[in-house]
């Protein structure tokens, strides 16, 4: 788990990100989730957006990707989650 302090640095970083993947009307899937975990492995922090036409609460979209990706939520802000996940081979990010 993250600390508050670990999660308002990742914020901080995340802050100059823009989304790569978009949550829309078929909500998440397994196919989304195993690029999500790829993508986490090569970035470690990410942006993803829920579009508005997407059927789900955007706090479960997060519990849904966030738990599939086996990745730490850091935050959701507006349609915007953010996720960060420990790289196991780039480990740019260190941690507070």
């Amino acid at each position: 788990m993250l600390t508050g302090k670990q999660k308002r640095f990742l914020r901080s970083k995340a802050h100059h990100l823009t989304p790569i993947f978009q949550v829309g009307k078929g909500g998440v899937n397994e196919n989304m989730i195993e690029q999500i975990d790829d993508v986490l492995e090569a970035r470690e922090l990410i942006k993803v957006s829920v579009l508005q036409n997407c059927e789900f609460d955007k706090d479960e979209v997060a519990k849904e990707l966030s738990e599939g990706a086996k990745a730490e939520l850091v935050q959701v802000i507006g349609s915007t989650i953010v996720l960060y996940k420990e790289s196991k081979e780039n480990k740019e990010i260190i941690l507070p």
